[in-house]
């Protein structure tokens, strides 16, 4: 429980001003530790115990360090060597390298679902497992988290669609762990005319007598522009008008005989976030690229590399939230005014609770996504109908509430808050890119309706969040709450504006339902009340005028107002 007020005076100067700097990231979680024990195999969790405890340290420390430093050092582009060679090279601040040391080698972020071996565990680790330790992770440091998530998504893309041969050449890189062998990938999508209206597609591949084909064209926004290899969507040129014209291409950075591929950086991004990792413009010049899988699906292939990224994003808004409410509670429980500390305070409390309910929804829908995604491999029974529509969900509404998430937090520290010196203005900016990467939110709203169009989703949906609700006795409010939102949802296949409306209602009572499950575990009670809370102020009426009931329950609090 708050400690009780304080009977001496508030500390001066600087003994006044809480740091949380070297927190363990995952020892102060409450909830982390019982919340993997549901969603890991018990042999997986205890092998990865020392990991996770060992990546909290470094999150709340020494990680923490590295990205300030490289989010005030970004990268810069040198297009040409001091001899007039077409160099193109992108330098990063050491800081920046420090960090992929530790994500793509120490811990093998992009490689641990692809293969065996990494951090000691003999077969490549399920989805869940990936996304709790690049969820400490993305706690210090987004930006790296775009490379390294596009890394992990190409290797998926690539075995599922790519020729032996493609795979054969190109996979060991990407799964690597060794700094000198990894071969880091990239997404190029987006144009000027062609962000989300990938139909509007016109750089151009043309094939060569070899096999291999020539893409020319501008890429607008590549992210990870000196990655080793991408995948690119270009027009083949003489075929159909639409996405049937549209083919998918492995772009690598130098030719099979170690010669520089024919593109160039134009230029580098200045952003308002992720500015640790280079985004920039790509042309290219006749470069030598090879088609991945049907070349008459190139968009639903890419759509599959699409749909991990945006998997990912819903991670990493998560964990961004989860950082930004821990500097916020630790602030809470260390500042003193008015000769107490400021979380005894009933206001401070009840802030400090909206901030939670929205932060442990996006941890149980990342979770619950991520075990679809493992059945959905596995080939499971309506698995994938099922993860389609939650990848769309959790990048919506996770990565919005993020950003209200993050300056809310921001502001429980005051004016150091808005310091650059501390993590609260780097959260805030990171956090808006969630929403506009890979889809901004009305593309992913209306992605939710395509799944339930498309793929039948809506019933594989609504059966299991009944599954998870159970006899619901402890929200008897959710299931009326269920068909008026599949009836809202089924209105919108019809009257697309009601897009963003329908798949907020479909989040909330997802994730409700989903904590009223993890409550039935042990150790998990004080789920249920989290999922009433989202009921009550995410998904039912109330009168805005009436006196607001009390936040929270004694116990509730104790746990949520831990650090």
């Amino acid at each position: 429980m708050p400690e009780a007020p304080l009977p001496f005076g508030p500390p001066t100067g600087a003994d006044a001003v809480p740091d949380a700097h070297g927190l363990n990231l995952y020892a102060c979680d409450p909830w982390m530790a019982p919340l993997l024990g549901l969603y890991l195999p018990a042999d997986l969790l205890a092998h990865l115990q020392p990991h996770l405890h060992r990546l909290g340290a470094l999150a709340g420390g020494q990680l923490d360090e590295w990205a300030t430093t490289a989010d005030h050092n970004p990268p810069t582009l040198h297009p040409r060597s001091r001899r007039g060679e077409d160099a193109q090279r992108v330098d990063y601040h050491p800081a920046y390298r420090a960090m992929e040391q530790v994500a793509f080698a120490d811990y093998g972020l992009a490689a641990m679902s692809h293969r065996g071996g990494v951090l000691g565990w003999p077969t490549p680790m399920p989805p869940a497992a990936k996304y709790a330790l690049t969820y400490l992770f993305v706690q210090a440091e987004f930006g790296l988290c775009c490379p390294l998530s596009m890394t992990d998504s190409l290797a998926r893309t690539l075995r599922k669609y790519g020729s032996p041969e493609l795979v054969a050449r190109y996979l060991p890189g990407l799964t690597a762990t060794d700094l000198d062998a990894l071969r880091q990938g990239a997404m190029f999508m987006t144009e000027q005319g062609a962000g989300s209206d990938v139909a509007a597609t016109s750089v151009e591949a043309t094939e060569n007598t070899d096999g291999s084909w020539a893409l020319r064209g501008d890429k607008w926004f590549c992210s990870n522009p000196d990655a080793d290899m991408a995948l690119v969507l270009a027009r083949r040129k003489g075929g159909p008008l639409g996405h049937k014209g549209i083919s998918l291409f492995l772009l690598p950075r130098e030719r099979p005989d170690g010669t520089r591929n024919s593109y160039r950086i134009v230029r580098l991004k200045p952003k308002l976030g992720t500015r640790s990792m280079a985004s920039g413009e790509i042309r290219l010049e006749g470069a030598t690229a090879y088609l991945v899988g049907d070349p008459e699906a190139g968009f639903r292939q890419m759509a599959d590399m699409v749909n991990n990224s945006r998997l990912s994003n819903g991670m990493r808004a998560a964990g961004m939230m989860r950082r930004a409410v821990t500097e916020a509670m630790f602030v809470a429980r260390h500042r003193i005014a008015f000769g107490q500390t400021i979380v005894n305070m009933p206001l401070m409390q009840r802030q400090l609770l909206k901030l939670v309910v929205p932060m442990e929804q996006a941890r149980t829908m990342v979770l619950q996504t991520a075990e679809a995604l493992r059945r959905s491999d596995a080939g499971e029974k309506d698995a994938y109908a099922l993860l389609r529509i939650l990848t769309p969900l959790l990048k919506f509404r996770a990565c919005r509430d993020a950003r209200k998430v993050t300056g809310d937090a921001m502001e429980v520290r005051g004016g150091c808050g808005y310091i650059e010196e501390w993590a609260d203005p780097r959260l805030v900016r990171d956090a808006h890119l969630g929403s506009i990467w890979e889809g901004t939110s009305n593309i992913v709203a209306l992605d939710v309706l395509r799944a339930a169009q498309r793929e039948g989703s809506l019933p594989v949906l609504r059966a299991h969040i009944a599954t998870l609700a159970g006899n619901a006795a402890e929200a008897p409010e959710l299931p009326a709450a269920l068909a008026r939102a599949v009836a809202l949802t089924e209105a919108a296949l019809a009257d697309p504006s009601l897009a963003r409306q329908a798949a907020s209602s479909l989040y909330h009572l997802t994730s409700a339902a989903a904590m009223l499950w993890e409550a039935r575990q042990p150790n998990l009670p004080a789920r249920a009340e989290l999922a009433r809370l989202v009921l009550r102020h995410r998904v039912l009426p109330r009168d805005p005028l009436a006196p607001a009931e009390p936040p929270a329950s004694p116990e509730l609090l104790a746990m949520a107002l831990r650090t």
